[in-house]
């Protein structure tokens, strides 16, 4: 937030905010309510570019609909009092829904022309899989829209036969981190793989990045994901995959001076592989990784850096961690 403090959302549906020396506020109330069973809840957050002075929020989470769940995207007006979402409404569906509680993706961007980023998943499950493939299904996507949820102007398949204009990018499984180099302004993510196969990609839009056709990954049960096969023309490899995986959630570069071999550094969140990943980046390629806090025995679900220069990760057993130097 301006002043520091962090918003964080809840698994259940609420939202707090965090001092800075970890004092949290009561839950604030106002928010659509979500499906928090099995990967759903509220998930992404973030301020509007100019919340000193609308005070809009914008958040991703599990929708429950007659017809099954998806991600939704909301927005709304924080009370004066911190207290309250005024008026949130949903603004953006990825459809078609599922009666499924899996891979809902939900991390959420500002660019710089204060459009939205926002990541699917694509709902786990065999027979919605194929959809990560198909520009006429929301599922397994990074979506590009505006503040009110509309496509952007100028999206790659924008005007195509069939396909979603909001689509940005395709074939991904399950996104969990989204972030914007602080130098080149490129936008990189990483997702879920299967057993193994977890992967960070640097997103150009309208690329395929594979997903379910080819992966380094197999299937839980230990067979081959389709044909079992790693490459195909016409397919994105990513800049880097984990074997055995990490879990990849929430990321960030950090861009403070006040950690200098830190800078331009990417952190990732490990769920399964309960650490912080630090990775060092030269010329759009992995060149170290050294992994934080893993003593801690925590799964780290996302990571933002302050307004100090400190790091702040939150994890599923509800710990906030400030990474500092002293």
């Amino acid at each position: 937030m301006p002043d520091g403090r962090l918003l964080i959302t809840e698994k259940a549906g609420t939202m707090r905010i965090a001092s800075l020396s970890g004092e949290l506020s009561a839950p604030i109330t106002g928010i659509p309510k979500v499906n928090a069973e099995g990967q759903g809840g509220l998930l992404g957050v973030r301020l509007d570019p100019d919340f000193e002075q609308n005070r809009m929020v914008y958040w991703v989470f599990s929708e429950p609909l007659p017809e099954g769940n998806l991600t939704a995207v909301a927005k709304g007006r924080l009370s004066a009092d911190e207290k309250k979402m005024e008026g949130a409404t949903v603004i953006y569906r990825a459809t078609p829904a599922y009666n499924g509680t899996l891979h809902y993706g939900g991390r959420i961007l500002f660019d710089k022309d204060e459009n939205l980023i926002v990541s699917t998943g694509e709902r786990s499950d065999t027979v919605t899989r194929p959809q990560a493939q198909q520009l006429d299904s929301g599922l397994g996507k990074i979506v590009r829209i505006t503040k009110d949820g509309k496509p952007v102007g100028g999206n790659p398949f924008e005007g195509k036969a069939g396909a979603k204009p909001e689509i940005y990018s395709y074939g991904h499984r399950n996104v969990q981190g989204l972030a914007f180099h602080p130098e080149t302004g490129d936008l990189w993510e990483n997702e879920f793989g299967p057993r193994g196969g977890d992967e960070l990609n640097r997103i150009e839009p309208g690329k395929n990045y594979g997903w379910p056709t080819i992966t380094y990954g197999i299937e839980y049960a230990g067979g081959k994901v389709g044909e079992g096969i790693q490459q195909k023309e016409g397919l994105e490899q990513p800049v880097y995959y984990w074997d055995p995986s990490v879990s990849p959630s929430g990321m960030t570069f950090y861009s403070s001076d006040s950690i200098p071999e830190w800078k331009n550094n990417l952190f990732i969140g490990g769920l399964s592989g309960m650490h912080v990943v630090r990775l060092v980046l030269e010329d759009n390629k992995v060149v170290g990784e050294e992994r934080l806090l893993a003593g801690e025995n925590q799964r780290f679900r996302d990571i933002a850096q302050g307004k100090d220069g400190a790091l702040y990760t939150v994890t599923d057993q509800g710990r906030l961690y400030r990474i500092y130097k002293k």
